[in-house]
């Protein structure tokens, strides 16, 4: 458990939200062409996306702040793939949006 604490819940949460993101990018491609290969890459993705959020609940074991800047980190880094890779829009309402969740996660770590 040692190696587990070494890397700091912060660490482990970006780590969860790569694999997860990892996971929607190639989630993405299979919905353009679905093969079985795809999807268990896809499903090992999101595995260890999961696997990787354990540790960071070791360090600081509160759901309501941890699961909530794991879905923000998720969700800021799915929202930059789906406009940088695959040039979709983002309206002015729903980048107030993304503004706002970027304002609580600076918030659930005060």
């Amino acid at each position: 458990m040692n190696i587990l604490l070494f890397v700091p819940a912060i660490g482990w949460l970006l780590i969860s939200a790569l694999f997860f993101v990892c996971g929607e990018f190639l989630s993405k491609l299979w919905g353009n062409s679905p093969s079985i290969q795809m999807t268990i890459i896809v499903i090992v993705a999101y595995a260890f996306g999961s696997i990787t959020w354990l540790p960071a609940l070791l360090h600081k074991n509160h759901l309501a702040t941890m699961g909530t800047l794991w879905l923000l980190l998720a969700t800021a880094a799915t929202i930059i793939i789906g406009v940088l890779i695959f040039h979709e829009k983002v309206t002015a309402l729903q980048g107030v949006g993304i503004f706002l969740a970027l304002v609580s996660m600076i918030l659930l770590n005060l």
